[in-house]
């Protein structure tokens, strides 16, 4: 603990001048050479200054191991992805906000409200603190400045800036020391590479990371691991293993009572089964999912308009227009340009086929190759133009989109 720095702001706290404080005890120059920490105060003076100030020196001891405590325990409630009890430590946390400038725990404490921050999705709040970390960086220790990197990737992760959090996560796995779990770090490489599509390593780093949870008996981390592998499966058309990665998450999410969760696991297993062309129980996994999420969200557009294009391939004509209808309200209501023009093609495809073809060279494609990239949603409308212009014999636009693929 700096006492001299923790001296002046007591005093600050209370109202009292250097002149006032110094009274009797030391001279005003010494007291300012304290407060400054440019000169040691003997254990007599310091005693009587604390004193005066009504500040007990074991209080103050107290505190310290007491600051310690708290920020391990934020970070243990993170490792294990405890909202309530981490909101509820930081909480008790902050009440020391006045004296952490003055202990040891000041960069620890900051890179841990740093952490939580991200944690609890205050990018806003995230990024000031990176700002303010960014210009201590040069005095952290290398444990320190290893997590200070990690948080920022993972910071990135959520921002969608995924090359750069992969790059720099990269680097730090070659580090030797960093003061966060293996887990966590494997886990963030995972979903670095899953968001880049580089399903290989995304599948290698997975499983590493649901080793080290498992060792760790983190279930809440588990399950996030298994999502991952499960979605990497199923791009890598790994089909029995993805199966297997959501029969024990819908088992165990269920247990746990994950219901936050749930929704994406249910979405999850029926986008498969609708790989496998399993489309009854791919509309069971999707009714659940719908069931448990909040009309009109992103998600709720996503899982909905699944719906309508299986109902589309059993050709159950009335629940695809039912499900296209409202995805297109929906989705016209919320502002989702998006899934306002998908659905406007099935709708147009329902009603008349010539007139959506023509919309979907117009309309969708140019608007999915400016916003989304190679999405899989593209890549199907490219080899439909392809298959329908080879059929009609105009060979030339069926390359132009069989070369868009690839």
């Amino acid at each position: 603990m700096q006492f001299g720095p923790l001296i002046k702001f007591y005093r600050i706290q209370q109202g009292l001048t250097q002149k006032e404080l110094a009274n009797g005890i030391c001279s005003v120059p010494h007291l300012s050479k304290i407060e400054s920490n440019s000169k040691e105060a003997n254990e007599e003076t310091m005693g009587l200054l604390l004193e005066r100030l009504g500040v007990n020196l074991a209080s103050i001891t107290e505190n310290e191991e007491q600051i310690k405590q708290l920020v391990s325990e934020v970070n243990e409630k993170i490792d294990y992805f405890l909202d309530e009890e981490a909101v509820e430590v930081m909480s008790k946390l902050t009440e020391f906000e006045g004296i952490i400038p003055f202990s040891t725990n000041l960069h620890t404490y900051e890179l841990t409200k740093f952490r939580y921050l991200i944690f609890k999705g205050m990018l806003t709040e995230a990024k000031s603190q990176y700002e303010l970390l960014n210009k201590q960086k040069k005095i952290f220790s290398q444990p320190q400045l290893a997590l200070f990197s990690y948080l920022y990737a993972v910071m990135l992760l959520k921002k969608r800036v995924y090359k750069k959090a992969d790059n720099i996560l990269d680097a730090i796995s070659r580090e030797s020391k960093i003061e966060i779990s293996t887990g966590e770090l494997l886990y963030h490489r995972a979903l670095a590479k899953t968001s880049l599509e580089d399903l290989g390593y995304a599948i290698y780093y997975g499983k590493m990371a649901l080793q080290e949870f498992m060792e760790e008996h983190n279930f809440k981390r588990i399950l996030h691991v298994l999502m991952l592998l499960g979605i990497n499966y199923t791009h890598s058309k790994i089909y029995e293993e993805a199966q297997d990665c959501y029969k024990h998450l819908i088992r165990n999410a269920e247990i746990l009572k994950e219901y936050t969760l749930l929704p994406e696991i249910y979405h999850n297993m029926g986008y498969l089964q609708k790989k496998l062309k399993n489309f009854p129980e791919a509309i069971v996994f999707f009714e659940k999912s719908l069931s448990l999420q909040t009309k009109g969200t992103p998600h709720y557009l996503i899982t909905l308009y699944s719906m309508g294009e299986i109902f589309y391939e059993m050709e159950s004509i009335e629940k695809a227009m039912g499900a296209f209808q409202e995805v297109y309200q929906l989705a016209k209501d919320s502002d989702n340009r998006k899934y306002r023009i998908l659905a406007n093609y099935y709708l147009m495809t329902l009603e008349s086929p010539e007139k959506s073809l023509a919309y979907s060279e117009t309309k969708v494609i140019p608007y999915l190759e400016e916003s989304d990239g190679k999405s899989e949603e593209l890549i199907w409308f490219y080899k439909m133009l392809s298959n329908h212009y080879r059929q009609i014999g105009r060979f030339d636009q069926a390359v132009k989109y069989i070369e868009k693929i690839n």
